[in-house]
């Protein structure tokens, strides 16, 4: 089931690439754009956060939050975030249960690996309500970023 705009936003708590606890809750006050992405290291992956670091000032100047999400571990993270310099925390759902609250999560992806992320973008305004939600079934598909800038301002 996923989730509509509208709805409240599924709350979480997730270790960052930093390794410190990041929750949902410490950004209420501010747009939060969340990206769920399938792997750290693949090119579409790499496309879609590269595409968020450049824009990156864009969204701050509208006071709002970039977040990363994938299944891969903090370590794993710590090194994408680092390679690429990304400005915005990366976060490890290892236990999958945040992109199954966001109902981002395949059954199965390639190579017949269970519970990956599927690629998907959500917009959570200062109240934590869910403005804009975007889950891809195709992995080699991008994000809308043109929809999704429009619904942070």
């Amino acid at each position: 089931m996923s989730l509509q705009a509208s709805q409240p936003a599924p709350q979480f708590t997730l270790v960052s690439s930093d390794k410190q606890e990041v929750s949902l809750s410490d950004f209420k006050g501010k747009k939060v754009v969340l990206h769920f992405f399938p792997f750290a290291f693949t090119g579409v992956c790499t496309t879609q956060l590269c595409t968020m670091r450049d824009n990156f000032g864009y969204y701050d100047g509208l006071n709002a939050q970039v977040l990363g999400i994938s299944v891969d571990s903090p370590f794993t993270l710590a090194k994408f975030k680092e390679e690429n310099a990304y400005q915005f925390p990366l976060l490890s759902d290892f236990n999958k249960t945040v992109s199954a609250a966001y109902g981002a999560l395949y059954d199965e992806f390639f190579f017949g690996l269970k519970g990956v992320s599927k690629r998907s973008a959500f917009v959570i305004d200062e109240n934590q309500d869910i403005i804009y939600a975007e889950v891809l079934e195709n992995a080699g598909d991008l994000p809308d970023f043109a929809a999704i800038a429009e619904a942070v301002k």
